[in-house]
């Protein structure tokens, strides 16, 4: 653990998340605009959660040795991943077990002091069917990859929280 504390707390470890961001978000956007795949409601939210995580690990990165922005790196990090979980496993279930009474909403909903749908409408906004599998990779559709996306940045996360607290042991 006192490895993992240690490069909790190198500009690394923070840019390989980020990285790891901006190559999940880029793919994003090459299936919308490259394979014109429309994106749908929980798409977009997915998207947030994901930039969310990105937004953490620049926090991380700015100083990883300073405690505070460590610790708001991975507060974030561990919040967007855990709401990215509970979106994609929403949307699997929009797509595998269809019912007339589950549905995603027809437009994306963002708070009036940030409604990126329309600051950034060629990222944010949405015109797919949420029930609708238009990929699949493995046999797994896009939510599903997502739910293993998230859920592994989750088990990240909490090795690295577990670190901070295990690491600094001698």
């Amino acid at each position: 653990m006192q490895v993992l504390n240690s490069f909790s707390k190198t500009r690394l470890a923070w840019l390989l998340l980020l990285l790891s961001i901006i190559f999940f978000e880029s793919s994003a956007l090459f299936f919308e605009h490259v394979m014109k795949l429309a994106p749908c409601v929980m798409c977009v939210y997915e998207r947030v959660a994901m930039m969310g995580i990105g937004i953490a690990a620049l926090i991380g990165l700015l100083a990883p040795r300073n405690g505070v922005l460590r610790w708001l790196g991975l507060a974030g990090w561990g919040f967007s991943a855990y709401r990215g979980v509970e979106l994609a496993y929403q949307h699997v279930g929009f797509q595998f077990n269809s019912s007339p009474f589950a549905t995603c909403d027809l437009f994306v909903q963002f708070p009036s002091w940030a409604p990126l749908n329309h600051w950034v409408p060629w990222m944010f906004e949405a015109y797919g069917d949420c029930a609708k599998v238009v990929w699949t990779f493995l046999d797994l559709s896009m939510p599903q990859w997502l739910v293993i996306i998230f859920a592994a940045n989750l088990v990240i996360w909490a090795v690295m929280v577990i670190a901070q607290f295990l690491g600094n042991k001698r």
